[in-house]
């Protein structure tokens, strides 16, 4: 499922490509096609997102909500004459409309291009109102990649329950666009067993995880790829190979399952936690185990 630096690029390339632009909107899949005729020759105001939920503004104080679960894609392109033609099912189509009603027509070349996106494979993608867009909002815990972000209201939440902090930092409604990657790196390199109980955790743990979850989207954000190893634990630095996987991106712990640790050579495990892998380090991130006080002697 991507991760919340995906669907902030995926809001910044929309904006880019298509606000204040008119533009064709359609399904030729045809389970949008209701919702696609309302906005069909509308102006897009813009697109943001908010953890994993993406929302794209038309007038009217509509919007395409967008949630693109575990094998939703979009898929944004530029294009010369007419639009390709849709390939695959899919559900959702906005091409731009070059003409007067380009409200960006004389700024320059490369505003004038004409951009086609087309989603496929999203568990959800439906025409919302102001009301409910922040009726979804309002459940989201705060997203890291946000500058309007409150992240006491995670804590408040996390500090108060018996639940792994491994569950606790998937949870959207405590923590919005975390998934399993930056999930187990921050633990990983904040030296936290996963099934630690939230309720558990010092606030200076907490807030440290926060301010490197920032860090580490940002950079995500900015390279389109997850790299959360340290500098002495690049492929350069330890003279390793460099990782391959579909995922991409240098990790401590993630699908790493077996291979040794980078930091101490014990095995990488995994297990299941609330339906999703878990990836941790026995040997850096040890068992949680609370400290026992003693009875004051009679």
């Amino acid at each position: 499922m991507p991760e919340g630096h995906t669907l902030h690029r995926l809001a910044l390339d929309l904006t880019a490509a298509f606000a204040g632009r008119q533009v064709r909107v359609g399904s030729p899949q045809g389970r949008f096609e209701d919702s696609a005729r309302l906005l069909d020759g509308e102006l897009l105001i813009g697109a943001e997102a908010w953890g994993k939920q993406l929302f794209v503004e038309f007038p009217g104080e509509q919007y395409v909500h967008i949630h693109l679960g575990l094998i939703g894609r979009l898929d944004i392109a530029a294009y010369d004459g007419e639009p390709p033609a849709p390939v695959g099912q899919v559900r959702l189509r906005i091409a731009t409309v070059p003409g007067p009603h380009d409200e960006r027509v004389e700024t320059s070349r490369e505003a004038r291009r004409a951009y086609v996106a087309d989603l496929r494979g999203a568990t959800a993608c439906e025409l919302w109102t102001r009301g409910q867009r922040d009726a979804c909002v309002a459940r989201l815990g705060p997203d890291p990649l946000r500058d309007d972000a409150e992240p006491d209201r995670a804590w408040a939440r996390i500090s108060r329950s018996r639940s792994p902090i491994g569950g606790l930092l998937m949870n959207q409604e405590v923590l919005a666009g975390v998934g399993n990657v930056y999930r187990a790196e921050v633990l990983f390199r904040h030296r936290i067993d996963p099934l630690r109980p939230g309720n558990t955790l010092r606030r200076a743990q907490w807030q440290a995880m926060w301010d490197d979850l920032v860090v580490l989207m940002h950079d995500g954000l900015a390279t389109n790829r997850i790299d959360t190893v340290r500098p002495e634990h690049t492929p350069e630095a330890m003279g390793r190979p460099p990782r391959k996987d579909d995922h991409g991106g240098e990790v401590y712990v993630y699908r790493r399952t077996g291979q040794p640790c980078l930091v101490c050579d014990r095995p990488v495990r995994t297990a299941e936690l609330q339906g999703r892998n878990l990836f941790w380090c026995p040997g850096c991130q040890r068992a949680y185990r609370p400290r026992r006080t003693s009875r004051p002697v009679e």
